[in-house]
């Protein structure tokens, strides 16, 4: 892997700070927050940030953004959902979507760097990649979360049954998410199709 461009810090802090903003959306609008067994997980933009990230900086700085965002919140920079920070937030019921970020920028940027050409339908295909990661991953780790770290005796099928409002709206931001890529595209050239790697 070559060094980074200072423009490629430059777009990959910029995702860094999306991400931040995305978690902590419900904090400025609070009826953005559902309760769903015992905690209350609120909706958010990370998955729809993380999703542009692999779409517009490609699997490697897209990736690398999410990698930085995961660590500047466990060394206590607050940027986690609801101004959390710290270690602990990775085994909160959260803790499996914040990990997840990072794969699903790789994934949808790997996705989109298959043709050097803008394609809805490809982008499309990858921004729903990334968000079947992110959910497989994330309800898997919330359903063990509050099994064993929470002490709450939660079905697997309910899990995934909470997490339907949340679904829906991640669903249509990942289509979204494709088609301003898209849109874009031919204003703003995505990182990775300048950057040699």
């Amino acid at each position: 892997m070559k060094n980074i461009k200072p423009i490629e810090i430059t777009v990959g802090a910029l995702f860094v700070c999306l991400m931040a903003i995305g978690a902590n959306i419900a904090i400025w609008f609070p009826f953005l927050a559902v309760p769903i067994g015992g905690t209350t997980v609120p909706l958010s933009l990370q998955t729809f940030f993380s999703i542009l990230a692999g779409l517009m900086l490609g699997k490697r700085l897209g990736s690398l953004a999410m990698i930085t965002y995961v660590l500047i919140g466990v060394v206590g920079v607050p940027v986690f959902a609801g101004m959390e920070a710290g270690p602990v937030q990775l085994i909160t019921p959260t803790g499996g979507f914040i990990l997840s970020f990072i794969l699903v920028a790789f994934i949808t940027g790997w996705i989109a760097e298959q043709k050097a050409t803008a394609s809805l339908q490809r982008f499309v295909i990858a921004s729903l990649a990334g968000l079947t990661i992110n959910y497989l991953l994330g309800v898997t780790f919330m359903y063990l979360s509050m099994n064993f770290y929470m002490n709450l005796d939660i079905n697997y099928g309910v899990a995934w049954i909470s997490m339907i409002p949340f679904l829906i709206k991640d669903v249509a931001m990942s289509c979204l998410a494709a088609v301003f890529t898209v849109r874009v595209a031919n204003r703003i050239p995505m990182v990775w199709k300048t950057a040699k790697v």
